[in-house]
């Protein structure tokens, strides 16, 4: 992209389609046999002796562990102006997210079996380089002790950009303080892109209220059993939520219209990145430019980016809903969605199961849960006796498609089956057994 062009010879450039954007969706499209499965898995990093939240910058903070496992372990640099923010060895990352959090992020696989080897050797190989550092990472979804008043920012210029410009009041504590689990789906075309994306959508206040597991923070009981979901639902509405009304018409085209119509936070350009914070939305900027620039792809590829929704469509479907968890609980997220996701027979009976629920259940679902998990009521009915259902569904698909993975349930069974969420169990030895000792917890969710 030539810099420095007039807004006068804006109006003359070749602008940005819509048809262009759509075809990014569209090339996403496999067929079933090339079907696989991805992890995006963030924890969060304390120095073992404080159970503070570990730092960026200090002689064992963060930046020095991953120079160390690049050492080792022969991965490459990832950098912001000269500044390591992750590392690299072929399609697998070790990236960091605002706080310091550690997101592994593996190539997909067929099956959870191959992914869960490939985490179990990585964690294996940073082990004894994590212990050198004094470092512990956390399989939670918010920071038990620190708050964001003392976890600072790494040296990321988009990151920084993002803290000044999202407005919702817990936007910070979501940034430095959360960590989650993401689930990757592929899709065969649009039509199944948009069943799966669907599906999804309403699957995902169930599963937050299964996997809440952020009880604790600031060294204290917060009163809700996902905090994390909490500052998700305070960080920026424009851009965080449910995309539409997750009804059944719902295309590739009009997603792309959704993220169009979302307020920018900046652009990228070999000179640096340029503000934006909200003046335009993406559509307004395809029409008009911003200051001497014009819209391309490459500019839409980061704004989508910058789009939180609780599923988001790239060239696969994201889930993007649950809080960090361990103990073999982070597969079961994999196993329900595989056994869902990846049968028709599945999706329509979760499609019959919801079907008494409209929009505005699902959206007032979505604010309950935080506080109540499995508790929480849509409609008449208790998300805990749903949850049983969604995971019979899933167990039911998985035995069908006869892989074994249907014993990545058990670990989640094991609460669902009970009632219960991670959270539950915490918060029940929170206030017996650790008589709210901080480090019984911090061993608890490192276990």
């Amino acid at each position: 992209m030539e810099q420095g062009v007039n807004v006068s010879n804006i109006q003359t450039q070749e602008k940005l389609d819509k048809k262009e954007i759509v075809k990014l969706f569209k090339e996403g499209c496999k067929s079933c046999e090339e079907h696989k499965i991805g992890i995006e898995y963030e924890r969060l990093p304390i120095f073992s002796v404080t159970s503070k939240a570990a730092d960026y910058s200090s002689e064992f903070g963060v930046c020095n562990f991953l120079r160390n496992f690049a050492k080792e372990e022969n991965w490459d640099y990832i950098t912001d102006d000269y500044n390591i923010i992750g590392l690299k060895q072929e399609h697998d990352t070790i990236t960091l997210e605002p706080g310091c959090q550690i997101e592994l992020s593996l190539k997909p696989e067929k099956t959870i079996g191959e992914l869960k080897n490939n985490i179990d050797n990585l964690n294996k190989n940073m082990k004894p380089i994590l212990n050198k550092s004094g470092i512990t990472l956390l399989n939670y979804g918010v920071s038990p002790l620190s708050t964001h008043k003392s976890i600072n920012l790494i040296p990321k210029k988009r990151y920084h950009l993002m803290a000044k410009y999202l407005w919702g009041i817990l936007s910070d504590v979501m940034m430095r303080e959360t960590a989650g689990v993401q689930c990757c789906i592929d899709f065969e075309s649009e039509e199944d892109a948009m069943n799966k994306f669907r599906i999804a959508n309403k699957l995902t206040p169930f599963m937050t209220a299964m996997f809440a597991n952020s009880p604790i923070r600031g060294g204290v009981e917060t009163g809700y059993k996902s905090f994390r979901a909490l500052s998700w639902l305070n960080t920026d509405n424009d851009r965080c939520g449910f995309v539409g009304q997750i009804d059944d018409k719902f295309s590739f085209d009009e997603y792309v219209d959704y993220v169009l119509d979302s307020p920018m936070i900046f652009i990228n350009r070999e000179t640096g990145t340029i503000p934006v914070n909200g003046k335009i939305n993406f559509l307004e900027f395809m029409q008009n430019g911003f200051e001497d620039f014009s819209a391309n792809i490459d500019d839409f590829k980061l704004h989508a980016n910058l789009y939180f929704p609780e599923v988001r469509m790239r060239n696969f479907v994201e889930i993007r809903n649950h809080d960090c968890v361990g103990k073999n609980l982070q597969y079961s997220i994999l196993a329900i969605y595989k056994g869902i996701l990846y049968s028709h027979c599945a999706m329509n009976e979760i499609e019959e199961l919801l079907k008494p629920f409209e929009y505005r259940d699902f959206s007032e679902l979505r604010y309950n849960v935080p506080k109540s998990a499995l508790n929480a009521k849509i409609g008449k009915f208790f998300v805990k006796d749903i949850a049983k259902e969604i995971l019979y569904i899933a167990e039911k698909s998985l035995i069908g498609m006869d892989t074994g993975e249907e014993n990545y349930l058990d670990a989640i069974k094991e609460y669902t089956l009970n009632g219960i969420s991670p959270a539950d169990v915490i918060i029940k030895n929170w206030n017996g057994l650790w008589n709210k000792d901080i480090r019984k917890l911090v061993k608890f969710v490192s276990e």
